[in-house]
């Protein structure tokens, strides 16, 4: 890890999606492009073959997926989420806020290291943000009653953390 990069964090579960992602792009997509590559190599003329090129973009799409992963799980710091404290807002952990500005909104979400988004299949059943989002890094740190302020593009924007719990 070079001195200013800073340590990747991702959850338990987030680091074994990533390594599931991982198992499947070296094994199933690469074997499936290599015979999308060999078939297309089948048709003739390489030069002027579209499907050949399409499989070979695939390719080095796959291949730097898999090299970014395997820097991303060389170089992380794995939270297990049953060993952490719920007094202060962690990654891993799940967060109740209410909108001041507009009582009665309230957002649950899980916090979760900015590296596991690029892996996880967001169906809108799971919330999560990213602790490098504004809202994740306004109240990353903070404790149950705080009320933080931050800046977003339409201005400013006021939360309350109502509870923190592992979830």
């Amino acid at each position: 890890m070079k001195k200013n990069e800073e340590q990747a964090v991702v959850t338990k579960s987030g680091y074994e999606t990533l390594s599931k992602e991982l198992k499947f792009l070296r094994t199933t997509r690469t074997q499936e492009v290599a015979d999308k590559i060999e078939e297309a190599r089948s048709h003739g003329d390489l030069s002027e073959n579209a499907e050949y090129t399409a499989a070979k973009d695939e390719q080095a799409k796959i291949e730097s997926r898999i090299r970014e992963l395997e820097n991303i799980l060389s170089n992380v710091k794995v939270v297990d989420v049953e060993n952490l404290d719920t007094t202060r807002v962690a990654i891993g952990l799940t967060v109740t806020l209410e909108d001041i500005d507009r009582p009665g909104k309230v957002y649950k979400y899980t916090l979760v290291g900015s590296e596991e988004l690029s892996g996880i299949n967001l169906s809108g059943e799971l919330k999560i943000i990213s602790q490098k989002s504004p809202v994740g890094q306004a109240i990353l740190g903070h404790v149950a009653g705080d009320e933080v302020v931050f800046k977003i593009p339409k201005g400013m924007r006021r939360l309350k953390i109502l509870s923190i719990a592992k979830e």
